[in-house]
């Protein structure tokens, strides 16, 4: 059975422009797919939901990205969670502006504080065993909530418990600002894990690199899992939107994409 995943088709500048541009008077919040959460998206329907409330989907793989290049002839913008991140704190983020950082150390959140300036950053550190512990869920939603309205919270905490916290804290409909599912951007940030070199960044090959710095860690998911997604291409449908401002609500208006083959791209 065919699944269909809906893309914003962004690049970084124009994804950190346009989330620069939420606000804090209402909530949303940003996923960032790359091979490993588009085989969850194929095979877990409550991921599937989890994405379907999403304010924004960003294409976080530059290898995916040259696969569809080379099998369907089509360019896709990638804009990586790590780089966004990056983005957003050196360009975007003033040192007055509320933020949450939830996962990582306190000292990662003070490393933070201390290089960007900012005086009203706020740290908070999940339980262990997070997927499996709904109170623990709760506990995280009900620190964020209490310090909203936020202009930004990033979502440092692994996939899916991340989207688990956005969707939840758009449910529960209290909290105002944006948040971004980021994975491991803050640990690349503050040096707690190394990134490739930039040329095997921009050949797709970042996953190599993971997989031999912490191959304990990694080997399931890049060697065992990730060759999945050369099976289920076939079984994708990807649709390809940009999103058009307009003076009520600079992120209402959609257009599909001209790439995408009328309303869908199917990957195969």
């Amino acid at each position: 059975m065919a699944t269909a995943l809906n893309i914003d088709d962004y690049d970084l500048p124009e994804a950190r422009d346009l989330l620069a541009s939420f606000g804090s008077h209402r909530y949303g919040y940003a996923v960032t797919p790359n091979v490993d959460h588009i085989i969850r998206f194929h095979d877990d329907a409550h991921f599937r939901e989890l994405y379907s409330h999403a304010s924004y989907v960003l294409l976080d793989s530059r290898f995916l990205a040259r696969i569809l290049s080379l099998l369907r002839r089509q360019r896709l913008r990638v804009c990586l969670g790590s780089d966004l991140t990056t983005a957003m704190f050196k360009s975007v983020i003033k040192p007055l502006d509320q933020v949450i950082v939830v996962g990582g150390t306190a000292a990662q959140a003070a490393q933070l504080r201390q290089r960007f300036d900012l005086h009203s950053l706020h740290h908070i550190e999940p339980p262990m065993q997070l997927i499996t512990n709904p109170s623990a869920i709760d506990w995280c939603v009900d620190q964020i909530e209490a310090l909203s309205p936020f202009r930004f919270c990033f979502l440092a905490v692994g996939s899916p418990q991340q989207e688990i916290i956005a969707q939840k804290l758009k449910e529960r409909g209290v909290a105002r600002g944006l948040a971004l599912c980021v994975g491991a951007a803050i640990d690349f940030m503050t040096g707690a894990e190394r990134r490739a070199p930039l040329w095997m960044q921009h050949m797709g090959l970042e996953w190599s690199f993971r997989l031999v710095q912490r191959p304990g860690r990694m080997a399931k998911r890049y060697l065992v899992r990730g060759p999945r997604i050369f099976l289920l291409l076939p079984f994708l449908k990807l649709h390809l939107k940009l999103r058009a401002a307009t003076p009520a609500d600079p992120t209402t208006a959609v257009i599909t994409d001209p790439r995408s083959l009328g309303a869908q791209q199917t990957l195969t």
